[in-house]
């Protein structure tokens, strides 16, 4: 059983990106790499490494962690607007993933 056969499971872990949105956790870039490379460890196949068009900071914590050699997919999050997706592109993650806004009513002016 395995990738071959259409019995592997992908796992997706988004640690860096939504446990950031913890109240009260903040994490450096040295620390989002070391988490990053224990994901790795542990067989992670796609590993989201952050929003790169919402901070300097958080744009350079990607690029270390696309840029650290792992065997895990990394990706950034971008809302649908190109220059979110080119932050995120140039950061050389392998994938970009979106975030399609759901309604006003949810998301307020989020995407304006």
């Amino acid at each position: 059983m395995g990738k071959e056969n259409g019995d592997y499971v992908r796992i997706l872990d988004t640690t860096l990106r939504d446990g950031e949105q913890t109240p009260g956790v903040s994490l450096t870039t040295e620390e989002k790499l070391e988490i990053a490379r224990q994901l790795d460890k542990l067989g992670v196949d796609t590993i989201e490494a952050g929003t790169p068009i919402s901070s300097e900071g958080e744009k350079r914590a990607v690029k270390e962690v696309a840029g650290a050699g792992l065997n895990a997919e990394v990706c950034g999050l971008a809302r649908t607007k190109r220059k979110d997706i080119d932050v995120a592109i140039s950061c050389g993650v392998d994938a970009v993933h979106f975030h399609f806004r759901g309604s006003d009513e949810i998301c307020g002016e989020y995407d304006a």
